[in-house]
C-alpha cells in the first residue's frame, strides 16, 4: 500500500479547516477506515474536542512534535492532521529539515494537502504560498468552503488555480453551508453529525438537515478518494 498523510492546511484562520477535519474523521469512522487523527491547535483543539481520545495532540512548540505524523505510519496507513492557523511556516521548516520527498519515498507514503478557500483573497494568497513552496512534492485538494459565500471569483480567476489544474493534478471539492443554528448546537454538544443524529434531544427535522448535509459532503470526499485514502501501489 501507498500510505497517505493528509494535512488540512491554510495559514488563514476561519476558512473551515477544523470543521472539515471533524467531518472527514467522522467519515473515516463511519466507513471503518483505519486511521490516526492529530490536532496541533493548542488554543482551539476542535478536532480533539469532537473526537476525544481517538485524536492525538501535537504541541508545535516542541521541536520534534511533528515526528508523530510519520511515526503513526507504524500502526496505520492513513494519518490526518488538522493544522492550526498561522502554522504554515512551521510545516515548511520541518519539511526542509527532514527532506520531505526522501522521507515520503522511504516510508512508501504520499502527502495530500487539503486547502480550504473561501471568497476572500487572503485564503487564495495562502494557497499560492503553499503551492510555490511545495510544488510537485504533494497532491492537492482545494476545498471550496461555502459557509460565508458560495461565489469564488477571486479563486476561480487566480493564476494558482490554473497552475494547480494544468500541472499539479489538483481536485476540487465543495463543503456546503450548514445552517448556523445547527453548527452552534453541534458545538455546544461537542457532537459530530453521526452522533448528533442519534441524539434524541435534537429536533427531527434538524436531524434530517444534518443527514442531508453530511451525505453531500461524503459524496464530495468520495469523489477525491484517490487523493484522500491509501492506495495500492
Amino acid at each position: 500500500m501507498i500510505k497517505r498523510l493528509i494535512l488540512i492546511l491554510n495559514g488563514k484562520g476561519g476558512v473551515g479547516k477544523s470543521f472539515f477535519a471533524v467531518n472527514f474523521v467522522q467519515y473515516l469512522k463511519d466507513k471503518n477506515i483505519s486511521h490516526t487523527a492529530c490536532d496541533c491547535d493548542n488554543e482551539n483543539s476542535t478536532l480533539k474536542r469532537f473526537h476525544g481520545e481517538a485524536v492525538e495532540f501535537m504541541d508545535l512548540s516542541r521541536p520534534r512534535a511533528l515526528d508523530a505524523m510519520f511515526r503513526s505510519f507504524e500502526k496505520t496507513d492513513l494519518v490526518v492532521v488538522d493544522c492550526r492557523a498561522a502554522s504554515t511556516e512551521v510545516f515548511f521548516d520541518y519539511f526542509d529539515m527532514i527532506d520531505l520527498r526522501e522521507t515520503l519515498q522511504t516510508l512508501s507514503a504520499a502527502l495530500t494537502l487539503v486547502i480550504p478557500v473561501n471568497h476572500e483573497a487572503d485564503s487564495v494568497d495562502q494557497l499560492q504560498r503553499i503551492v510555490n513552496k511545495l510544488g510537485k512534492a504533494c497532491a492537492y485538494i482545494v476545498l471550496r468552503n461555502e459557509v460565508h459565500d458560495d461565489t469564488f471569483a477571486v479563486y476561480e480567476q487566480s493564476v494558482v488555480r490554473q497552475r494547480l489544474r494544468k500541472d499539479l493534478g489538483m481536485k476540487e471539492i465543495t463543503m456546503k453551508k450548514l445552517q448556523p443554528w445547527l453548527v452552534e448546537e453541534l458545538s455546544l454538544k461537542n457532537l459530530p453529525i453521526t452522533e448528533a443524529v442519534k441524539d434524541g434531544s435534537i429536533y427531527l427535522l434538524d436531524r434530517q438537515r444534518l443527514q442531508t448535509w453530511q451525505r453531500k459532503l461524503y459524496a464530495e470526499i468520495e469523489s477525491a478518494a484517490d487523493l484522500l485514502l491509501p492506495q495500492k501501489s
